[in-house]
């Protein structure tokens, strides 16, 4: 199942610029208004975007972040884990120190708490000690039909954990290289799902930030076999969050492409008729959070696909 109805959401309590994190994020943008203007912010622009998930009936699960330790970035739980089917949850080695307190236990429980059977914890942030890192489904665009992953290595996504994932679960892998321009200068796409999304029909990709035209290639080839309508986007579109994307679902197997305002404000209008060819468009206004955060709407949704105890 490409598609999960149910989503994990952390309310940020202390949302803010984290300088750790800026190091290979670009995205990220330091603000002169004050910290509690920008919490206020960040927590209104979460609260509408659950809203939007809930009216469309997509089940959303809301975390509570905790005020202590300080978490700036916890408003965005995909990085630390996953969620699958057969019941594993794996928890990643993250790049930045202050990130992995984002790493709670008690999360977990609340999970099995709400009747999610948790079989299996598989913890990779030994890797962390060794300096190789990837940052769950940020690093990792899964095709969960076509049992692919797809992945641009960078700094917070190394080939090693990569393939050790997909052996655990049973996924091929398409590494890759993907580059972005700033300032003149050529630096690494620091996510994969900065770039790509892949969906049940579609796959939405910016396929000019690949270099290399045989890696190119067999992005395009892969996503072709495995049945996807392939909507390429340009970089300007993708610095824009358009390739940060996440489809959904609800109980009644209605099918959702979730993306912020400026994500769709920066598509054009062949771009998104065909993505309502197959599902339905949902867009959060989060401007505070991808400003300050380098983060977009399918950063913020962790999907749950655990099997249910009852």
């Amino acid at each position: 199942m490409q598609t999960s109805s149910t989503i994990l959401m952390v309310r940020p309590a202390n949302f803010g610029f984290n300088p750790e994190t800026a190091e290979n994020n670009f995205y990220q943008k330091q603000d002169s208004r004050s910290q509690d203007e920008i919490r206020q912010l960040a927590r209104a622009e979460f609260d509408g975007f659950v809203a939007l998930l809930r009216d469309q009936g997509v089940r959303v699960v809301v975390i509570e972040d905790t005020d202590f330790p300080v978490k700036t970035d916890s408003v965005f739980p995909n990085n630390w884990f996953s969620t699958h089917g057969d019941g594993k949850l794996i928890l990643y080695p993250m790049f930045s120190p202050n990130r992995r307190l984002e790493r709670r236990k008690d999360i977990i429980e609340q999970l099995m708490h709400l009747g999610f059977n948790v079989n299996e914890i598989i913890d990779l942030s030994f890797f962390e000690d060794s300096g190789q890192y990837m940052e769950g489904t940020g690093s990792m665009v899964m095709d969960h039909q076509a049992k692919v992953i797809y992945a641009c290595y960078s700094q917070r996504t190394h080939p090693v954990p990569l393939d050790y994932v997909a052996k655990i679960l049973g996924y091929s892998v398409i590494g890759f290289e993907a580059s972005q321009e700033i300032d003149g200068v050529s630096s690494q796409i620091y996510h994969t799902n900065v770039m790509m999304h892949v969906g049940t029909d579609l796959a939405v990709v910016c396929l000019d930030s690949i270099p290399k035209a045989s890696e190119r290639r067999m992005v395009q080839e892969s996503l072709t076999k495995s049945g996807k309508k392939l909507i390429p986007i340009t970089a300007k579109q993708k610095f824009n969050f358009a390739g940060n994307m996440l489809e959904v679902s609800n109980d009644g197997g209605e099918k959702f492409t979730v993306m912020s305002q400026a994500a769709l404000d920066a598509l054009n209008v062949g771009q998104i008729q065909q993505i309502e060819k197959y599902t339905t468009i949902i867009s959060p206004a989060i401007p505070t959070i991808e400003k300050l955060g380098g983060g977009s709407a399918r950063c913020m949704m962790a999907e749950i696909f655990l099997p249910r105890t009852q």
